[in-house]
């Protein structure tokens, strides 16, 4: 049976079935292209608690102030004293499930920290920020006057942003790495 959840299709476990113990990928690539510009701690609760995860406000305000998440980002909301909302990366949640799956592997929050090279949070960060930036530069350029300065520049600025895209790519494909020789590590020492 499908059932409809904050806008995406869960699989509900059937009658003495397991529930759920993870997020498909395919839910996971849909909350992050739609909640580009980030989502709320309620929507990541919601998540969890519709696939059967275990995951409270608490345990997510703790991973933050441990540093093993990104802190949320206050944005306004449109209308008059409408207040603000705090937004995480989307990515935060694969983040959460790296963890729930470090710990199912027998490794403290102390070792995560300690041992697994944990810097995902930091280049999201760094991926928003030099995002923010072309953007900024783009509109610039937009404003320059002189066609054939303005075709030299935006090329210019294309390979930067190309540059930029691989840097954050490969960043995290050596995060990748480091993390799974850490774990191959502790699997093979048995701790």
């Amino acid at each position: 049976m499908v059932r409809r959840v904050v806008g995406y299709d869960v699989l509900s476990p059937r009658e003495g079935e397991e529930t759920l113990s993870t997020i498909p990928d395919h839910i996971l690539e849909r909350l992050e292209k739609e909640h580009a510009q980030g989502i709320t701690s309620a929507l990541i609760l919601s998540l969890f608690e519709e696939h059967g995860l275990k995951f409270s406000e608490a345990t997510l305000r703790k991973y933050v102030q441990l540093g093993l998440l990104p802190r949320s980002v206050r944005v306004g909301r449109k209308g008059k004293h409408t207040g603000s909302q705090g937004l995480y990366p989307a990515t935060i949640v694969r983040q959460v499930l790296a963890i729930k799956d470090l710990m199912a592997q027998n490794l403290t929050i102390e070792e995560i920290q300690q041992e697994v090279l944990f810097v995902r949070g930091d280049i999201e960060e760094l991926e928003r920020r030099l995002s923010k930036i072309f953007k900024t530069l783009k509109e610039a350029v937009r404003r320059q006057n002189s066609e054939p300065a303005k075709r030299v520049i935006q090329s210019e600025l294309g390979a930067a942003e190309q540059l930029a895209k691989d840097l954050v790519q490969r960043m995290g494909e050596l995060e990748d790495r480091i993390t799974a020789q850490t774990r191959l590590a502790r699997r093979a020492t048995g701790t």
